[in-house]
C-alpha cells in the first residue's frame, strides 16, 4: 500500500489563481457545506473537509487514488462555480503527497494568506473542521493531517513574531479613528466587504469601544455572515451608498477589480455630512477606494500601506518572521511525513511480532519438560531457520544477494 502522505490531495482556487468573482461563484459557506460534503461523498470521497474564504476555496482529502480524487473534486467546484470542469481547471492547484502536507501546514499557519500573519486563519480551519466531523467525511487519516496542521500553525504563532504586523495594522487603525474622532463610542461605522482584513480592523474598533457598525457587501450571504459574526447590523449592498453619508469610519475589503466607493459618492457624503470629517480605511487588495478621495477636504484616507507606516512593527519585522515561520512550516511538514512513513512499517513488525509468538507457544508446547537451554536452542533455530535459508539461496542465485544482507545487518544491528 502507498504511505498515507501520499493519499492526501488538496484542489482549490485561492487568490494568487482565481478571481474575486470566481472565488465568491466558488464559495461555500456553513450552511451549504454539508450538503457539499455529502456530495463528495456519494461521488466516492469518504474523507473531505472544505476550507472556503475570502482568500481560497480548498477541499482537503484523503483518498487511495489521488488523480481520481482531484478529479472528483473539481467536477464537484465546477458545478458549485456553474462552469464546465475543463474551464474551471485552469484556475485550479492540484497538491498531493509532500507538497499538500506543506501547503495545508502553510495556511493554517497563515503563510499563504494576502496578509500574511492574519490571525483568523487557524480558526477558519477549525471550523471547517467542525462541519467535516458532523458531516461524517473526517476520516482518521484527514484527522491526524489537520491536527499536525494545528499543531505547526501553534509553533509558528509562539515562537515568531508572525501575528504582529496584522495585529499592529489594526491597532494602528483604531488610533487613528481616535485621533481624528475622540470617543469611539460616540461614532457609527460602515464596513464594506466581507475580506478578512477588513473583518479584523472592525474588530479591533468594537474592541476599542465603538458601538454602531454596519456591514455590507456584494454578496448578501456572506455579509449576513460576518454581522452575525461581530453582531452588529447588516445592510444591502445597493443600500450602501445613501449609508456613506452617516459614517464616520468607512472600511472597505472588497478587492474586486472596480471601485467601490468613488470620489464622487464621497464628496456627496462630505456634503450631508456639512464636513465633518470621515476616516476610510481601504482595506482591499487591489484597493476599493479612488485615491483622489484623499485629496479632499475632510477625508481622511488609508490603506494597508499607510497603516503599516503607522504601525510600530515594520514590514522588515514580519518578512524575518515569516522566514522563521516557514522554517517552523518545513520542520513540522519533515516530522509528519517521518512519522507517516515510520507508521508504514507497523504491520510488518506486528507480523513479525505474531509470527516469533507463535514460535514460541510451539516451542513451549513441544518442550514442557526440556530445561530452559535445550527449549530457547530449539526456539532459535526455529525462529532463524527461514531467513538463513532465505539468505543462502539469494546468495546462489542473485547477484544483488548483499542489499539482503546490508537489510538483515541493519535490521538486527550486526556488526560486520
Amino acid at each position: 500500500m502507498a504511505a498515507s502522505h501520499h493519499r492526501l490531495v488538496l484542489v482549490g482556487a485561492n487568490h494568487k489563481t482565481a478571481s474575486l468573482s470566481l472565488r465568491d461563484a466558488l464559495f461555500v459557506d456553513d450552511a451549504a457545506a454539508p450538503a457539499f460534503l455529502e456530495g463528495l461523498k456519494r461521488a466516492g470521497l469518504a474523507e473531505a473537509m472544505v476550507l472556503s474564504t475570502c482568500d481560497r476555496v480548498e477541499i482537503w482529502t484523503a483518498a487511495p487514488d489521488p488523480d481520481h480524487a482531484a478529479r472528483l473534486v473539481g467536477e464537484a467546484l465546477a458545478v458549485r462555480a456553474g462552469l464546465e470542469a475543463a474551464a474551471l481547471a485552469c484556475h485550479l492547484y492540484v497538491l498531493s503527497g509532500t507538497e499538500a502536507v506543506r501547503h495545508g501546514f502553510a495556511v493554517t499557519a497563515a503563510l499563504d494568506s494576502l496578509v500574511i500573519g492574519e490571525p483568523h486563519v487557524a480558526g477558519q480551519v477549525k471550523a471547517a473542521h467542525r462541519l467535516a466531523r458532523e458531516a461524517g467525511t473526517l476520516g482518521g487519516e484527514l484527522e491526524s493531517f489537520v491536527q499536525a496542521a494545528f499543531a505547526a500553525a501553534k509553533r509558528v504563532r509562539s515562537e515568531t513574531a508572525i501575528g504582529e504586523g496584522p495585529v499592529s495594522i489594526a491597532a494602528a487603525a483604531v488610533q487613528t479613528a481616535r485621533d481624528l474622532h475622540g470617543d469611539l463610542a460616540q461614532c457609527r461605522a460602515l464596513l464594506i466587504g466581507t475580506g478578512e482584513m477588513g473583518e479584523l480592523v472592525a474588530e479591533s474598533l468594537l474592541a476599542a469601544g465603538l458601538t454602531d457598525l454596519t456591514v455590507t457587501g456584494p454578496r448578501a450571504s456572506r455579509a449576513e455572515a460576518l454581522a452575525k459574526t461581530l453582531n452588529c447590523h447588516v445592510l444591502a449592498f445597493e443600500d450602501m451608498r445613501d449609508s456613506l453619508a452617516g459614517a464616520d469610519v468607512v472600511m472597505t475589503c472588497v478587492g474586486s477589480r472596480n471601485l467601490t466607493v468613488t470620489a464622487d459618492l464621497v464628496a456627496q457624503a462630505l456634503k450631508k455630512r456639512r464636513r465633518r470629517p470621515v476616516f476610510l480605511v481601504d482595506a482591499g487588495i487591489p484597493g476599493d477606494v479612488e485615491p483622489a478621495v484623499n485629496r479632499m477636504e475632510g477625508a481622511f484616507l488609508y490603506d494597508l500601506g499607510d497603516l503599516e507606516k503607522v504601525a510600530l512593527a515594520g514590514r522588515a519585522t514580519r518578512e524575518a518572521a515569516a522566514r522563521e515561520a516557514r522554517a517552523i512550516v518545513e520542520a513540522e511538514t519533515e516530522a509528519f511525513l517521518r512519522g507517516r512513513q515510520s507508521r508504514a512499517a507497523v504491520p510488518a513488525i506486528v507480523a513479525l511480532r505474531s509470527h516469533f509468538e507463535a514460535a514460541r507457544d510451539a516451542v513451549l508446547a513441544e518442550t514442557a519438560a526440556t530445561d530452559a537451554a535445550e527449549a530457547t536452542r530449539l526456539l532459535v533455530n526455529r525462529l532463524l531457520h527461514a531467513p538463513s535459508e532465505s539468505l543462502k539461496d539469494a546468495a546462489a542465485d542473485s547477484p544483488d544477494w548483499r542489499a539482503m544482507e546490508r537489510t538483515l545487518r541493519t535490521l538486527f544491528r550486526l556488526e560486520e
